[in-house]
């Protein structure tokens, strides 16, 4: 008997040997080629919800919904899209605190963390895996380091619960053609070089710059914090005070602008999506907005609109200078009550490395999240900017944080570059 007993012991051996170097199964956790992360766990005939945050026939839903068949197909998992669009900011919340089947949803990256930050899953033992036998590296080693960065510090005590893509950033954004024909060789760098900028697109029949209510308050932070700095400028939203000696010198600055006829005559009275619009006409040269604006005006303006990008200009010697931007991302978060998290974690795997991270970009003139893609050639010149960034202004540099203080904003920055306040009035006004 007991050498039967051994017998059958061996034979079990062995064939647990043999499975174990069998290759393509999904749930080994070997360590991966390099030795540094272990293998993913995920199963296949699996199926996971996806809450969406866009619509299917946008660009980005176009291209998760090729994404989600591929993945399939690949993997055996289904991934059951629910197309919620930006009502997700309104729908998520409830869906989720009524224990309703999600396995994963996407948003805003400081959104995501922060109003259901206590909704994720914590997924640093899972970026540390391998989802690439071809090279063994986890996922945090092939994607952006500054925005796997930002996900962990807005993350739930400073873990990474989110893995950001379709990464963005706050810019000038510029016709080349209208720099070109001005004259313009060299994008501003000082308030002295972008008056001189402005001059020259004048000069050439252009509008310099515009601007509409969806982003002053985005204008006037970022203004301030090119004064200032970006801590005296958030300071001032967080005592509801705008009162910096600063904020005098914005208005005599803008008011300059203003009086030279270097702001369009419209932006005073624009309403989303009118700037943009302007831009699209190729009438007017630049607008302060985000590496979106292509993709978002890719049907109103030119084919081939020459697109070009550069950092806001350095103002004053106490503020900050083109090292110091907003940028941030859409991101994916996974549920922490799903009994799916590897397979989840697979999927944002496949959205943001390789072929369909390549696609969604391209399909939405938006930033790639890989390390090794190619950014759209109408954000080329953002790369650079984004990669010298030291500096990360939240959103409007605070502006918007506060209600009373973006509707103070928006009613006189559109006074002051109509002429109808002074810089002492405007200041005195913000002040109010």
């Amino acid at each position: 008997m007991k050498k039967k007993l051994c017998s059958l012991m061996a034979i079990v051996l062995v064939c647990a040997m043999a499975l174990s170097g069998c290759g393509g199964t999904s749930q080994s956790t070997a360590p991966a080629a390099s030795g540094s992360a272990s293998q993913s766990d995920a199963k296949s005939d699996v199926t996971i919800t996806y809450y969406s945050m866009w619509n299917e026939t946008e660009p980005q839903g176009q291209t998760v919904a090729e994404a989600v068949e591929a993945f399939k197909e690949k993997t055996g998992i289904t991934v059951d899209v629910n197309w919620q669009g930006r009502d997700i900011r309104k729908t998520l919340q409830p869906a989720l605190e009524a224990g309703q089947d999600i396995d994963i949803f996407d948003e805003d990256v400081e959104r995501v963390n922060g109003t259901w930050g206590k909704y994720l899953l914590n997924v640093e033992d899972l970026a540390a895996k391998s989802y690439d036998t071809t090279n063994g590296k986890p996922l945090t080693d092939v994607i952006n380091k500054k925005l796997v960065d930002l996900a962990r510090s807005l993350g739930p005590d400073g873990k990474l619960s989110t893995i950001p893509y379709q990464p963005s950033t706050f810019l000038v954004m510029y016709n080349k053609d209208i720099f070109k024909t001005a004259g313009i060789t060299a994008v501003p760098k000082t308030w002295e070089e972008w008056l001189d900028a402005c001059s020259k697109i004048k000069a050439a029949g252009k509008t310099p710059i515009t601007v509409d209510d969806a982003y002053m308050a985005s204008l006037f932070g970022y203004h301030m914090a090119r004064l200032i700095g970006k801590d005296k400028t958030l300071a001032m939203v967080e005592n509801k005070k705008i009162d910096d000696p600063a904020v005098l010198t914005f208005g005599e600055q803008w008011k300059e602008m203003y009086d030279k006829g270097y702001i369009s005559k419209n932006a005073a009275g624009n309403i989303y999506p009118a700037g943009q619009q302007e831009v699209a006409s190729g009438n007017v040269a630049m607008y302060l907005n985000g590496t979106w604006l292509p993709n978002e005006i890719k049907n109103s303006a030119p084919a081939d609109f020459n697109w070009g990008t550069f950092a806001y200009p350095a103002v004053g010697k106490d503020g900050d200078g083109p090292e110091a931007n907003q940028y941030g991302a859409q991101c994916f978060g996974i549920n922490k009550n799903t009994k799916h998290a590897e397979e989840a974690f697979k999927f944002i795997v496949f959205m943001t490395t390789g072929e369909w991270d390549t696609k969604l970009a391209a399909n939405s003139i938006g930033v790639p999240m890989a390390n090794d893609a190619t950014w759209p050639t109408q954000l080329a010149d953002a790369k650079a900017v984004l990669d010298a960034t030291t500096t990360r202004y939240p959103w409007a540099v605070g502006m918007e944080n506060d209600a009373d203080i973006n509707a103070k904003i928006k009613t006189n920055f559109a006074l002051l570059v109509s002429g109808k306040l002074d810089a002492k009035g405007f200041a005195d006004a913000m002040k109010k």
